[in-house]
């Protein structure tokens, strides 16, 4: 079982107002808070966000590059991942493949994606209700 996640982020304050906004929808609350970081927990999983260190700044972060790609949270039912996009697009908070919302991934996978501020790709998916399992 997972027991936590960290992140190193580019800009602290962006991605604290961001990921304070987003995670809260999705039952975690603030659980750690320091002067170069924050964590934000649901149940017994954790996820830290710390303030990357100047000399390590440069190279930058992407998806494609070795690590990691995105992460998934679970969003609830449908209704609650459409309002969370519709949220998001009125924050501006870059929404991929929003074309093909909500089955980018797929015809039986309901899903919200977006970045964070360090381009991180953040998925959203909504759990499958008993009348929606494909027969």
């Amino acid at each position: 079982m997972l027991h936590h996640i960290e992140l190193y982020v580019s800009d602290l304050a962006k991605s604290r107002d961001f990921y304070e906004f987003l995670l809260p929808f999705l039952g975690y609350e603030l659980y750690q808070d320091w002067p170069q970081g924050f964590s934000m927990k649901l149940a017994e999983h954790y996820i830290v966000f710390v303030q990357t260190p100047a000399d390590f700044l440069e190279a930058g972060y992407h998806r494609c590059r070795i690590g990691l790609n995105h992460l998934a949270f679970r969003g609830g039912r449908r209704e609650q991942v459409d309002n969370l996009r519709e949220v998001l697009r009125n924050k501006g908070v870059r929404l991929l493949y929003d074309d093909r919302y909500p089955y980018a991934g797929g015809q039986e996978h309901y899903a919200l994606y977006c970045e964070d501020p360090d381009q991180i790709k953040i998925e959203i998916v909504a759990e499958v209700a008993d009348d929606q399992h494909p027969t």
